[in-house]
């Protein structure tokens, strides 16, 4: 079988026993053995795991069985989700050998959909980065051009949508770690509202901001894989007491007389002009639906990147001091006592950019400074979120590029963390707010995909879907990467 298929698809073909489930696996193990060498989306390949689960479903099939949903589909789950027997690392060496003894919760939700697990992808380490190059193992390359990134954190799971290793996969946002891989490797990635995805499972990197959501080749597949994520889940603290509509029944809704506006703060400075010259083209066919789009200010944006790295490191801080070598993952061998043991373990088994973001994050909460950092970046996302509101008094959804550039070469913006820091310029008002955002690849720049940002109010989902859904058909995208 060859991976041509989005997810919806293979769900009807494997209904229909057009194809059968170990037929679909044994495909994309195929494609991931054929392609993954050169791309590098996995450090975890659940070979054994996908052809027993596969050999289940085919049997209950056989026997004329009931099956749930999604038996059968594969997926790729990144690697800092939680999956009972099989590894979970966070692409981090303090973490090399961890395996859970449970499952996140959105994993049980699919587990239970028999759903089939084909591995885990890199990422950057604890999700820090926004090229998947600061993992602890190995970068992950872009299947559009393999002397570029794929956009991070979760670009091994966007890489491996993108080079059809897998038909869709889960990533996290914490500040646009879904949608900005989505957009530079040329597939849909969606952040969910905040607490709408169970957290349980999911390690923390900034907990107020956290979220797991969908990366897919279409809008279509990404409403179905949101159907079986969401929900309340009383294992996490931060879940939504709320009933999920089916989101699939937002897609063909009617769009025309949607009132859409432009954010000002950003689409312009910054953006590169074959980015904006995609935006404006996707602009115009919005219009052409009748939509109507015009251009609004949100003056506190322009703080948003500020606060955002105060805020992430600080929680990142405190979450990460529970890796000290006492309980699990790596532990230095060449410490004389105890504090010895707590300073080398960290230093060993922290990358970087993790030791970098610990040391603002603790800068930021210490006595003396709290207030001036900390304090103050809560107050700036307060705004932001007056902001946000003030908005969609009047408009049903907000539109940016999702990145302002496209794909960059491996190695361009490593030595310079305040240039990395900017790829993310677009997504991260998006966290601070907590709000509902799609990337939708809109067209071509340099031969690269370029990503058309939809935000929406929260619990928003079925407007945002809606949108994109009609402007995905109006754009027409060929998806299929020149690998």
């Amino acid at each position: 079988m060859k991976p041509d298929f989005t997810a919806y698809e293979l769900r009807e073909k494997i209904r229909t026993r057009e194809l059968s489930p170990l037929e679909i696996c044994q495909g994309y193990l195929e494609r991931i053995r054929e392609v993954d060498g050169e791309i590098r989306a996995f450090l975890t390949l659940n070979e054994e795991g996908a052809l027993k689960r596969a050999q289940e479903i085919e049997q209950k099939l056989g026997e004329k069985r009931e099956i749930p949903a999604l038996a059968g589909v594969p997926l790729a789950v990144k690697d800092n989700i939680c999956t009972k027997g099989l590894k979970t690392t966070c692409a981090s060496k303090i973490l090399g050998n961890f395996v859970p003894i449970y499952d996140a919760s959105v994993i049980k939700r699919l587990k239970a959909e028999e759903i089939v697990i084909l591995g885990k992808t890199n990422m950057d380490e604890f999700a820090m980065g926004s090229s998947t190059e600061n993992s602890g193992f190995f970068p992950t390359r872009n299947p559009w051009d393999l002397e570029r990134v794929p956009g991070g954190s979760s670009g091994g799971s966007a890489a491996a949508v993108a080079a059809g290793e897998a038909p869709w996969a889960l990533g996290s946002d914490t500040g646009g770690s879904i949608r900005q891989p989505a957009a530079l490797c040329g597939v849909v990635g969606m952040k969910p509202t905040y607490g709408l995805v169970s957290r349980y499972g999911l390690v923390a990197f900034a907990s107020s901001l956290d979220q797991i959501g969908p990366i897919t080749q279409d809008v279509r597949d990404c409403a179905l894989l949101l159907n079986f994520i969401v929900g309340h889940d009383p294992q996490d603290s931060t879940s939504y007491p709320y009933e999920p509509p089916d989101y699939l029944e937002a897609l063909g809704k009617e769009v025309k007389g949607m009132r859409v506006a432009v954010v000002k703060e950003l689409s312009g400075e910054g953006i590169e002009e074959g980015v904006k010259k995609c935006f404006s083209q996707t602009l115009e066919q919005l219009e052409k639906l009748g939509v109507v789009v015009e251009e609004i200010s949100l003056p506190s944006f322009e703080y948003a990147l500020s606060a955002y790295y105060i805020i992430a490191p600080a929680e990142a801080s405190s979450n990460l001091a529970r890796y000290d070598g006492v309980r699990y993952g790596y532990r230095t061998e060449k410490a004389e006592n105890i504090w010895e043991m707590y300073t080398k373990t960290r230093a060993e088994g922290f990358g970087a950019e993790v030791k970098r973001r610990i040391m603002l994050g603790t800068y930021a909460l210490s006595a003396g400074y709290y207030e001036a950092y900390y304090g103050k970046a809560q107050k700036v996302r307060t705004l932001i979120i007056q902001d946000f509101e003030r908005a969609f008094e009047k408009y049903d959804a907000l539109v940016s590029p999702t990145s302002p550039t496209v794909a960059f070469k491996l190695g361009e913006k490593v030595e310079d963390p305040l240039k990395m820091y900017l790829s993310d310029i677009c997504t991260i008002p998006v966290n601070l707010a907590g709000l509902p955002a799609i990337s939708i690849p809109c067209g071509l720049s340099q031969g690269l995909p370029v990503g058309f940002q939809i935000i929406g109010k929260s619990l928003g989902e079925e407007t945002v879907l809606s949108l994109a859904y009609a402007l995905e058909s109006e754009i027409n995208f060929k998806r299929k990467p020149a690998l």
